[in-house]
């Protein structure tokens, strides 16, 4: 088979991105336009902020993506988008892009589910990767366990209940005062602190369920700062981070575990921006290795939201003869 060149498009949050990926593995360009400088002085992504800046900046990453990868509009296969899950207004920057592309240009529409392109990253990090294997997805807006069965068919083992890992760390991290975004600023900190400074509770559901809730473990940092502020007490806040991740993490690993072995799954992946948080990495792989069970991770690069997974997930639905056409539309709650 002739290589297939795909460029993917991804705008669902704060990151207006492109890239053109080779025969889904191989990256010929990775380009993110990141509005973090932007939504830190807000703590926070400010949706419409976000869409007005991926408006002002899709066509030059575009650009910047293809020149990067030496090629033309005239060598590309596919274009492939995240039409969801994500911010509405953000979404529809990217959907509309790749939609007048595909029509101006009479190049085939491929939409994608950001979740699936999450874990597709492990397959550009990891080119002898093959499906099954068991996929932890951890973001700022998602927490998933997944059964990869093959490209195309993954099942829902696990999720949260509530807030995602990464909105968790987020709204901790806002409230011990160390801004956004706060999931790496709390990774860094907690390696200052002691984790078994305070016992934060680990949240398990009913018997069997590998679901999560981190809206509880949030709730108790919240009360436990707000009861030693009123005693006017002081406190760590790299005790407080430590024990805070190290109560997330405990639960992650766990129940991802759980879901390898009752697979027989030999291979465990982390995807998502909590994938970047080292306590995660460490700690997963080292209760992993005890049962046998082998932990790959993306580089950080390929955690962050970026289009080169969005091509790579493009790629294999462009080889099962899937297509959009132009009603494809932004679906801000699209599941897997």
């Amino acid at each position: 088979m002739d290589n297939i060149l795909v460029l993917g498009i991804e705008s669902s949050c704060d990151e207006t991105a492109a890239a053109v990926v080779k025969n889904g593995r191989e990256v010929l360009s990775n380009v993110i336009n990141t509005q973090i400088a932007i939504h830190k002085q807000f703590g926070g992504v400010v949706p419409e902020v976000a869409s007005r800046h991926h408006i002002e900046n899709i066509d030059a990453v575009i650009d910047k993506a293809l020149s990067d990868a030496g090629v033309g509009f005239s060598d590309i296969d596919a274009i492939a988008v995240t039409y969801g899950p994500g911010l509405v207004g953000a979404l529809l920057v990217g959907v509309s892009s790749a939609k007048a592309l595909s029509y101006a240009l009479d190049i085939p529409l491929v939409g994608v589910n950001h979740i699936k392109g999450h874990i597709m990253a492990n397959f550009i990090a990891h080119p002898d990767l093959e499906p099954p294997f068991v996929c932890l997805v951890a973001s700022g807006g998602h927490s998933h366990i997944v059964w990869v069965k093959n490209y195309q068919e993954l099942e829902i083992l696990g999720r949260t209940r509530d807030d995602a890992a990464g909105e968790a760390f987020d709204k901790v991290a806002r409230v011990i005062g160390l801004g956004y975004p706060g999931g790496p600023l709390l990774d860094k900190l907690s390696k200052e602190g002691n984790k078994n400074a305070v016992k934060f509770p680990r949240v398990t559901m009913a018997q069997g369920s590998l679901d999560f809730s981190f809206s509880g473990v949030k709730t108790a940092v919240i009360n436990y700062l707000h009861k030693l502020d009123q005693n006017g007490e002081s406190y760590n806040k790299a005790d407080i981070a430590a024990s805070f991740q190290d109560a997330v993490t405990d639960v992650l690993c766990d129940h991802t575990i759980e879901a390898a072995r009752q697979k027989k799954s030999k291979i465990i992946t982390i995807a998502g921006g909590v994938a970047s948080n080292s306590q995660l990495r460490e700690k997963m792989t080292e209760r992993a290795k005890k049962f046998g069970i082998d932990v790959l991770f993306p580089p950080p690069i390929l955690c962050t939201d970026n289009a080169a997974m969005i091509a790579c997930a493009g790629y294999y639905e462009y080889l099962n003869g899937n297509r959009a056409d132009m009603t494809l539309n932004a679906v801000p709650s699209l599941s897997i």
